[in-house]
C-alpha cells in the first residue's frame, strides 16, 4: 500500500497533509510514504525530517504508483499521473467550488474521497477536518482584529488613567466562534455572542461570554443538519437585523463566523450597520471566502469603511501552517487508520462513512449531494 502526500500547489496554501508524525504511523500499519520534495517547507518541515521519519523523497511524479493520494486541497488532476487505477484521493475537495475537477477524478477511474463531507458523528469526531481548522480559524481571527485595533483589548489600571476593556461580539457559535470567544476572553475583552440555534446559549455563557438572542422569534431549538445552522426564515432574519443592528453599535471588535455548506454565506452586516460603528473598530469575516458575511469585505484586504476595518483571509488555517498541517494530517491519519484491515494491508470503508464522503467511484460521480 503506497501512499503519496504531493505538495500543495493552490496559490496561498502553506499547509501539508502529512507529518513527519504521521508519515511514521502509517508505515507502522504497514504502508510506504512517498512524500514530494518540498511539501512541507511552508509548514516547517524539511524533506529531511520526513526522511529521518521512514518516507522516501520523490521529486517529481510523486503520485506514481499509488494507491492512496493524500492531499490538503485536491490536486489537479495533471498532478495524479500515474497513480494506480482506483487510487483514493483524499483531501479537502471543495466539491461544489471545483464540480469539474470531481468530474476530472471520475473520468480518471479514481476514488474521490472529501474529508469536508465527514458527517459529524461521535466516531468521526477525530476525522473531522472543519472541526480541526475551523477551531485555529477562530483563533486567528481575534488575534488579527487584536493587531488591526488600534487599542488595548483588557481594561487596564495605570497611573496616567484607566483603559477601557474592548468590547467583542462573535456571530455564530461554531467551532470557530466558541475559539473566537475564548480567545477573547483571555485576551480581557468584554465578549458577547449570538446564534441561530438556542442550544449555543448555555455554551456562549460556558465561556464567560453574554449571550444575545432574538426572543420574539423562534430560532432553530437543538442543531441543523449535520451539526450546522440552516436559513432561517425571513421573520427571524428581520428580528435578527434589529437586534444586531442595537448591538453593534456597540461594539469595537466583531468576528463573523456563518458558513451553510454549498450555499454562498448569509450576509449578517450591512453597510448602514458598518455606518453605526465607531471608527477604529475592526470587523473580520471569516467567511469571506464564500461570498461573505459581511458587505463590502473583500477576501485577504484590509477594507476600511465609515471609519471600520473589514478583514478576512480566504484561507484564514494557512496563516498557522505548522499547528494546521499537524491537526490536519492526524485528521487524516484518524481516518485512514480507523479502517485499516491488517489481513488486506489497506483501509476499506463502511457504509455510514464510505458513501458520506466518497464522491467518485468506477468511472463515475456517485455522491448524492452532488447528483441532487
Amino acid at each position: 500500500m503506497k501512499i503519496a502526500v504531493l505538495r500543495e500547489r493552490a496559490t496561498g496554501e502553506s499547509r501539508v497533509s502529512a507529518t513527519p508524525e504521521t508519515v511514521k504511523k502509517f508505515i507502522a500499519l504497514g504502508a510506504s510514504v512517498v512524500v514530494e520534495s518540498g511539501a512541507g517547507v511552508t509548514a516547517s518541515i524539511s524533506d529531511d525530517d520526513y526522511r529521518a521519519a521512514g518516507a522516501d523523497i520523490a521529486t517529481a511524479a510523486a503520485a506514481s504508483g499509488a494507491d492512496i493520494v493524500l492531499g490538503v486541497q485536491g490536486p489537479e488532476i495533471e498532478v495524479l499521473a500515474g497513480a494506480k487505477p482506483g487510487a483514493w484521493i483524499v483531501a479537502g475537495l471543495d466539491p461544489f467550488g471545483q464540480r469539474a475537477r470531481v468530474d476530472a477524478y471520475a473520468a480518471a477511474g479514481l476514488e474521490a474521497l472529501a474529508m469536508e463531507f465527514m458527517p459529524r458523528i461521535t466516531r468521526a469526531q477525530s476525522m473531522d477536518i472543519l472541526s480541526s481548522q475551523s477551531n485555529l480559524s477562530g483563533y486567528k481571527a481575534v488575534l488579527t482584529a487584536a493587531n488591526l485595533y488600534g487599542r488595548a483589548f483588557p481594561m487596564m489600571m495605570t497611573a496616567a488613567g484607566t483603559v477601557s476593556a474592548a468590547k467583542a461580539f462573535i456571530m455564530g457559535v461554531g467551532v470557530a466562534g466558541l475559539q473566537a470567544i475564548a480567545t477573547a476572553r483571555r485576551l480581557g475583552a468584554q465578549v458577547s455572542a449570538t446564534d441561530v440555534r438556542s442550544a449555543t446559549k448555555e455554551q456562549i455563557q460556558s465561556l464567560g461570554a453574554k449571550p444575545i438572542f432574538v426572543e420574539s422569534v423562534a430560532g432553530i431549538e437543538g442543531e441543523g443538519a449535520g451539526g450546522y445552522a440552516t436559513e432561517m426564515s425571513e421573520e427571524y432574519q428581520k428580528a435578527q437585523a434589529e437586534l444586531v443592528s442595537s448591538h453593534i453599535a456597540k461594539q469595537d471588535i466583531v468576528i463573523t463566523t456563518a458558513l451553510i455548506p454549498g450555499r454562498a454565506a448569509p450576509r449578517l452586516i450591512s453597510d448602514a450597520q458598518i455606518a453605526t460603528m465607531k471608527p477604529g473598530s475592526v470587523i473580520f469575516d471569516l467567511a469571506v471566502a464564500q461570498g461573505g458575511n459581511v458587505e463590502g469585505s473583500v477576501a485577504d484586504q484590509v477594507v476600511e469603511k465609515h471609519g471600520v476595518k473589514i478583514v478576512g483571509y480566504s484561507n484564514t488555517p494557512a496563516h498557522l501552517p505548522a499547528d494546521a498541517s499537524a491537526l490536519f494530517s492526524r485528521n487524516l491519519y484518524n481516518f485512514l487508520s480507523a479502517f485499516w484491515d491488517k489481513e488486506q494491508g489497506k483501509p476499506v470503508l463502511d457504509e455510514e462513512i464510505g458513501n458520506a464522503i466518497r464522491l467518485t467511484q468506477g468511472g463515475k460521480v456517485v455522491n448524492e449531494r452532488l447528483l441532487g
